[in-house]
């Protein structure tokens, strides 16, 4: 089975900032449109940002709009997200997703990394 790998988890405090990458195993992903979910602790799984596959196109959800930042560096198939000024609600298992879809239900997305752990602290 092809995983994603997210990297750049951690522990931050509140207004912090942290950047999670996720490197994607193969060129074929350059044509894939790139995606973060998180999960937090008794919480469904939801959609925080994505991206298009040419990376012209950017999607977040209303929680973080303004906060977060999704890009993407297509020599390297890799995805980007920057995020700042961290809250404690923000606190979750964020993971990396690619899709062929057009819309951004988890339901949709093809491939998953496993995830990686983002802990804001007060």
């Amino acid at each position: 089975q092809v995983q994603l790998v997210e990297s750049g988890g951690g522990l931050v405090q509140a207004g912090g900032s942290l950047r999670l990458s996720c490197a994607a195993p193969g060129r074929t992903f350059r044509w894939y449109n790139m995606g973060w979910f998180r999960q937090a602790p008794g919480k469904e799984r939801e959609f925080v940002a994505g991206i298009s596959w040419s990376g012209e196109s950017t999607y977040y959800a209303d929680s973080v709009k303004g906060r977060f930042t999704m890009s993407r560096d297509n020599a390297k198939i890799t995805g980007y997200l920057q995020m700042n000024n961290l809250k404690l609600e923000d606190t979750a298992v964020y993971y990396c997703a690619a899709t062929s879809s057009r819309t951004w239900s988890a339901d949709d997305m093809n491939y998953w990394g496993k995830g990686t752990l983002v802990t804001v602290s007060s």
